[in-house]
């Protein structure tokens, strides 16, 4: 969420950042609403003025004089009125909320111009493309041949954007992520947790994803709780209404979980085999930072995430996205994006995001910074290192083989107990 005291001092500032993003609203109604808001704030304070005054009054008086009365009446008066401008004060501060709770994080300054990923900025380049001396083919085509996928019982089972991994490559799926997950806090600093996949309301809107993107979430109404989208939401929201002393940061935490969208396949984009379900899993890197050290975070997140493609010898591209095709919440975004050559393309793998205060305003996460009196927001950062199903899709397309058999890269081995190549079932 936004400052809205910095957009008070500045509105243009603002208005034209958010320029930057696409984003055409405008700041009027919301100015408008805080200055309603801060002028109840002054009535308040004036009637409680008021009141202090005339107790004092009854205290002086004679409970049987005409002044006595007098007091007690602008007493009822004063008490009714500052009822009544609490009243107001609170309808302004939720329709105040729920306006700033629909803007978007401004985009940092560093972050290059442009209106979608066409315009994202190539950082750098690792690796090769792989050379063939057959047609490569699609995952999908590689796996099913093997009959280690199959599409058509879990639509069965559960409907569209939904897959079932056999044998060898339902092994791979959990070889990726104990490997990830070792590597993150064995070589990386990061404490594993494992946290609930469900999560009420308040954790949504905490990270963002709620109201902006409450249509893509899956919900359990009943209980008030959605499927997460994303291990972001849990593990960042562990520290949600909470301060963390100066020396507790950073703090580093990876997760595995599932994740659960709806929006999967929308617009017709990226729907084949894994590419986007409904159901995925994911390794989470998340860092709460002082804001001064964000930026440098940032870095060490997006390289932790590019140790695992190094380590699995895949080809990738480290893209900066511009300003107009940045997430809701993320101040800057470096995507990992993985050669595909059964698709000749390069698909996203990972986002390394940092959000700077935007996270941590809407969920009240502080730090007890040594020159400050008053508890500051920290920063939040994460990125996922790696999506574990599009690494799968990765492996597959990079290290088939003419036969249609698949080679296992060989960091992973000891975690397929020994199995080098993924054969048919």
């Amino acid at each position: 969420m936004l400052d809205i005291r910095a957009i008070r001092r500045d509105p243009e500032a603002f208005a034209q950042k958010l320029a930057r993003r696409g984003s055409d609203v405008s700041l009027e109604p919301l100015l408008v609403l805080d200055a309603e808001r801060r002028e109840l704030i002054g009535r308040a304070d004036t009637l409680r003025h008021d009141k202090n005054v005339t107790e004092k009054g009854m205290r002086t008086a004679d409970k049987s004089s005409p002044d006595f009365a007098a007091f007690r009446e602008k007493m009822r008066a004063v008490a009714q009125e500052i009822k009544a401008v609490a009243e107001a004060q609170r309808t302004v501060d939720e329709k105040l909320e729920a306006m700033l709770m629909t803007l978007p994080n401004v985009p940092n300054d560093a972050v290059p111009d442009g209106t979608d990923e066409s315009m994202n900025a190539v950082i750098r380049v690792h690796g090769d493309k792989p050379a063939f001396d057959f047609e490569p083919k699609a995952h999908d085509e590689v796996a099913r041949a093997l009959g280690l996928l199959d599409f058509e019982r879990a639509a069965k089972i559960s409907g569209a954007r939904f897959a079932v991994y056999m044998g060898a490559l339902a092994r791979l799926e959990r070889a990726l992520i104990s490997f990830m997950l070792d590597l993150h806090t064995g070589e990386h600093g990061y404490t594993e947790v494992l946290p609930p996949f469900l999560v009420n309301h308040d954790s949504m809107r905490g990270t963002g994803q709620f109201p902006k993107f409450t249509e893509d979430a899956f919900l359990l109404e009943r209980d008030g709780l959605a499927l997460i989208p994303t291990a972001e939401v849990p593990v960042t929201n562990l520290h949600r209404d909470e301060i963390f002393e100066n020396d507790d940061l950073p703090t580093k935490y990876t997760a595995y979980t599932p994740c659960f969208r709806r929006e999967a396949g929308a617009y017709g984009r990226d729907t084949r085999g894994l590419i986007r379900q409904h159901q995925f899993q994911k390794v989470e890197l998340v860092q709460f930072v002082a804001p001064e050290d964000s930026p440098a975070a940032h870095e060490g997140l997006t390289a932790a995430a590019e140790k695992v493609l190094k380590a699995l010898g895949l080809h990738y591209r480290v893209v900066d996205l511009c300003a107009g095709d940045l997430g809701f919440s993320a101040a800057r975004t470096y995507d990992l994006e993985v050669w595909l050559p059964g698709q000749g393309a390069y698909r996203e793998i990972s986002s390394c995001s940092n959000f700077g205060d935007f996270q941590a305003r809407r969920a009240a996460i502080r730090y007890r910074a040594p020159d400050q009196k008053k508890p500051q927001l920290v920063h939040t950062l994460n990125g996922s290192g790696l999506a574990v199903g599009r690494t799968v899709v990765a492996i597959l397309e990079n290290f088939q083989k003419a036969d249609g058999t698949v080679s296992v890269p060989p960091v992973l081995v000891p975690y397929m107990g020994g199995i080098e190549i993924l054969t048919a079932l």
